[in-house]
């Protein structure tokens, strides 16, 4: 009994010494645990992070719950992947399987060292399996790259079956990111007929193409490979809704916009009207790479008015110009900016040309952008910086180059039409006619803006320079250009040239590579215009000194002995050279008499036969009698004896005797 008892009372401590029983309110305790309430506790037991555990695909969960071992090497788990990613790729694309067929022939047809009649074969068979599908698999990024390399090897008749399926989804193709490189393939090997039904699929909806990123290079490639009248139906759709709709009307000979309303008779506002909806999505996507977008420009700046044209202006003004000045009417439209830009506008394109200077500079077109911009902006402070810095940087390249050394000789010699061609001289003075009547509140605006004291444009005296005043140094050989700018020409010359250090720049570099420049085809120029001084001898004042040891350099070269054992001809033998160094002694009396007392005095009989001779004669033909006098003692005697033959004077074909009537004529 006593032993029963204990163990009771052992019992009912446990239940009380047991945390989860509870006792009730009239405090008898239950004999199950009551379940946990499910409403979250207002104290929260924070459990220790564990790091997340790396899955083991080497083991396996059997049903019991075991862990079974199957390890997978690396080549085995990359093996099953690959079957179902290619698993998946079959349920989603329809012709997969023949898409790695045709990728597999692909490896061989493109390889370079494969025989023509084996490639034959090869491309015979792709087509072959593509036949009756090719509109299917045209998009796919493998296949179109196939149908590519069949392009460019198959013959014409597997041409013409690529062609026939795929022209009724020429539009389609046309904006698919993949299915453009097929597209621009077809066209390089299209026939004229394939080449004229591909153009006039696109009829009704090149605006909307040109706003495509992917199709605009679609019709830019159509653009370049058409004629001038595909060109012209191209064009003919941007004009106007009229000639977007009716195709007789767009096929005409006139090209110009103008000619175009005038014939027939279209209403001026209304095309400008069309034109602006088509041309401002285009820029505000910023595509304005393309050539045919650039002509459409510079139509539309032709009509415009003064608002239209200045807000293309202003939205063009900027980094955009950049990417347009590489072609021939996109330097137009940049220099049409710089002119009638107003100087905020004019700082935002010399801006937008920071670090792409001497990049542009060696282009055909950017090059004459860049004369423009040198001859026209009021700021030389931020010309220097910007233009000028970067030119001098490459400076040797530039001078030696055919495009490089232009915005130099534009300081040089302003608008010379020895180095610019009647086309290019066209550009640098095309101007809106709509705008230039704006040309004096420009003007003024921009002068105000200019943080230069010095930009002040007054002479000495006090006088106020306008813009119709013209500078008296400037030589026959120059065109006088409309200038955008108030500045005096002479004042801006000055500062680019000589205040910037350019000049000084250009003397050091014409003095260590003198015999280079004198045989170079383009550098002699710039080596002439610098010897001579600059138009107006602008440099002289303040160089002079700098110029007289140019003049000892080159006197120099040509003070070397005609019999030395040489590879190279003398200079005064080189045609380059020779030529050069004949124009130097008679527009420069400074060098003509150093050359002379250093290089010619007592050796003219040495010289007196093929190219040397003209340097010789050149003495006698110099209009500074002093240089003549200097020469005329030793040559007079070399031509009584024969060796010596003076040129015969030419006459122009129109000159009239002093009877008034043409020599021809009599």
């Amino acid at each position: 009994m006593a032993a029963k008892k204990q163990e009771s009372n052992n019992k009912s401590e446990k239940r009380k010494k047991n945390p989860d029983t509870k006792t009730d309110a009239g405090g008898s305790s239950s004999k199950k645990p009551k379940l946990v309430s499910s409403k979250p506790e207002n104290k929260q037991v924070k459990k220790p992070f564990k790091p997340f555990k790396k899955l083991n695909f080497g083991k396996l969960k059997s049903q019991t719950g075991e862990e079974k071992k199957t390890p997978l090497s690396k080549k085995e788990r990359r093996i099953h992947a690959k079957e179902l990613a290619d698993a998946r790729k079959r349920r989603r694309k329809q012709h997969y399987t023949l898409e790695q067929e045709l990728a597999r022939l692909w490896e061989k047809m493109r390889q370079r060292n494969i025989a023509k009649e084996e490639r034959s074969k090869i491309i015979t068979e792709a087509i072959q399996k593509m036949k009756g599908k090719i509109p299917e698999i045209a998009s796919s990024h493998v296949s179109s790259r196939v149908l590519q390399t069949c392009l460019k090897y198959c013959t014409q008749a597997e041409r013409d079956i690529i062609f026939d399926e795929l022209k009724p989804h020429f539009l389609t193709f046309a904006s698919n990111k993949y299915a453009i490189h097929l597209v621009t393939k077809m066209l390089d090997n299209a026939s004229k007929k394939q080449l004229a039904e591909f153009i006039s699929s696109f009829r009704g909806h090149v605006a909307s193409l040109l706003r495509h990123t992917v199709g605009s290079v679609v019709i830019e490639h159509a653009y370049q490979l058409g004629n001038a009248a595909q060109k012209q139906e191209l064009l003919m759709e941007l004009y106007s809704t009229e000639l977007q709709l009716f195709k007789d009307l767009a096929s005409m000979k006139e090209s110009r916009l103008l000619d175009v309303i005038l014939k027939l008779n279209l209403q001026k506002g209304s095309v400008l009207r069309y034109m602006a909806s088509v041309i401002q999505p285009i820029l505000e996507k910023g595509i304005v790479d393309h050539t045919i977008i650039h002509k459409v420009l510079i139509e539309y700046l032709s009509i415009a008015d003064k608002t239209s044209g200045a807000e293309i202006i202003q939205q063009l003004s900027g980094p955009l110009l950049v990417r347009m000045i590489h072609t021939r009417d996109g330097s137009r439209i940049g220099i049409l900016c710089v002119k009638h830009g107003s100087a905020k506008e004019r700082k935002k394109i010399v801006k937008g040309l920071k670090g792409t200077v001497g990049k542009t500079a060696y282009f055909q077109y950017g090059s004459l952008v860049l004369a423009c911009i040198v001859s026209t902006i009021d700021d030389t402070k931020l010309v220097t910086k910007t233009v000028i810095r970067e030119l001098q940087a490459i400076l040797k390249e530039l001078v030696l180059d055919k495009n490089g050394r232009r915005p130099l000789l534009q300081l040089l010699n302003p608008n010379c039409t020895r180095y610019f061609s009647p086309d290019e001289m066209a550009s640098l003075s095309s101007s809106i006619s709509s705008l230039s009547a704006m040309g004096e509140l420009e003007v003024t605006s921009e002068t105000k803006s200019l943080k230069d004291e010095e930009s002040i444009d007054k002479d000495n005296s006090g006088r106020e320079v306008t813009m119709a005043e013209t500078d008296e140094s400037t030589s026959p050989d120059t065109l006088q250009l409309v200038e955008g700018g108030k500045k005096d020409q002479s004042i801006r010359r000055q500062e680019l040239l000589v205040g910037s250090g350019l000049a000084e720049n250009l003397i050091d570099i014409c003095i260590e590579n003198a015999e280079e420049l004198l045989r170079s085809n383009f550098g002699k120029e710039v080596l002439y215009e610098v010897a001579t001084g600059g138009s107006g001898a602008i440099l002289q004042p303040t160089l002079g000194d700098k110029l007289n040891t140019l003049h000892e350099a080159i006197a120099s070269l040509a003070a070397e002995s005609k019999f030395d054992e040489s590879e190279k001809e003398h200079v005064l033998e080189n045609f380059h050279s020779s030529r050069t160094i004949r124009k130097l002694v008679l527009e420069s009396p400074t060098f003509a008499i150093t050359l002379w007392k250093k290089a010619l005095k007592g050796k003219c009989d040495q010289w007196a036969q093929g190219y040397s001779s003209k340097v010789i004669c050149a003495f006698l033909e110099s209009s500074d009698a002093k240089v003549s006098k200097l020469a005329k003692g030793e040559l007079q005697s070399l031509i009584d004896s024969g060796v010596l033959n003076l040129p015969e004077k030419k006459q122009p074909a129109n000159e009239e005797d002093e009877d008034g009537v043409e020599p021809d004529l009599k």
